[in-house]
């Protein structure tokens, strides 16, 4: 993997943090959006591992491999403040990992089931993720503490982030696809049906309005960006007053150019490829 070398910064900038974040194809530019809103002036690194994409074809101890020894190369390369693992799949799997191995301060991205747990009104809610989240025990694990009491549907979707990919990359999608996808999360018991769908993978957000025009009802979409976002400028502190808007560089492990459309969207949030 090729990473781009970045222009020393100025004085000014150079107070900024610097954040690395990672997953495992474009889907995290919906946490890293959350993150500039935040913090503007902050140097983000995004890093798509579009080599590896996507990650649930990969065997556990494999993946794991792979991406401890993709993030000690980034830290080594970038030096970040706080390296974000902007993907469910690589969070619930590789955190105790990374944090064990490496002296950087790491912000995960799990499922948001406590949220949604403790706002669902009819007691039914729905986990729309990668089969890989699914079957994850740190999901198991979160259904256990926050949700033991509600009737959780967890729906492992095989398509999604690469339907996510495709409309990000300005490819066709047909709405028929996404709806076999999150028909799944919408259960009925009697007057009770589902009013809560965690987001739990970071590439969805992008489809949230096809989600929202295409469901058979009305829902909560809970996406768990903001709240990532949030945990971030906990860490680094809110930005400087009057401070510049920082740089933005996009690292994709193949090596691999994107196509015009998607440079137009690593544009759009501060990003250069």
């Amino acid at each position: 993997m090729s990473s781009p070398t970045l222009s020393a910064p100025s004085p000014a900038a150079a107070q900024a943090p610097r954040l690395v974040v990672f997953d495992s194809g474009i889907g995290g530019l919906s946490v890293a959006r959350e993150i500039r809103a935040a913090r503007p002036d902050a140097e983000i690194v995004y890093v798509a591992d579009d080599a590896g994409f996507p990650y649930g074809d990969w065997e556990e101890a494999a993946l794991t491999a792979r991406i401890v020894e993709l993030a000690g190369r980034l830290i080594e390369d970038h030096r970040p403040d706080v390296f974000v693992v902007a993907c469910n799949t690589a969070s619930t799997l590789v955190l105790p990992s990374l944090r064990n191995r490496f002296p950087v301060t790491f912000v995960g991205t799990v499922p948001a089931i406590k949220p949604a747990a403790t706002t669902t009104r009819s007691r039914m809610i729905s986990v729309l993720a990668t089969p890989g989240t699914v079957k994850r025990d740190y999901t198991r694990a979160l259904i256990d503490t926050y949700a033991s009491h509600l009737e959780v549907t967890l729906v492992g979707s095989t398509r999604l982030a690469r339907l996510a990919e495709d409309h990000l990359a300005g490819r066709p999608v047909d709405d028929a696809a996404i709806l076999a996808e999150i028909k799944p999360c919408f259960r009925r018991h009697g007057s009770r049906r589902t009013d809560r769908v965690v987001l739990a993978c970071t590439h969805y957000p992008f489809l949230l309005e096809r989600f929202r025009r295409l469901a058979p009802w009305p829902v909560e979409w809970i996406d768990p960006a903001p709240a990532i976002a949030r945990r971030v400028v906990q860490l680094i502190g809110p930005a400087r007053p009057g401070a510049a808007a920082g740089a933005g560089r996009a690292i994709f492990t193949s090596g691999n150019r994107p196509s015009p459309m998607l440079a137009r969207v690593l544009a759009g949030f501060g990003l250069t490829p």
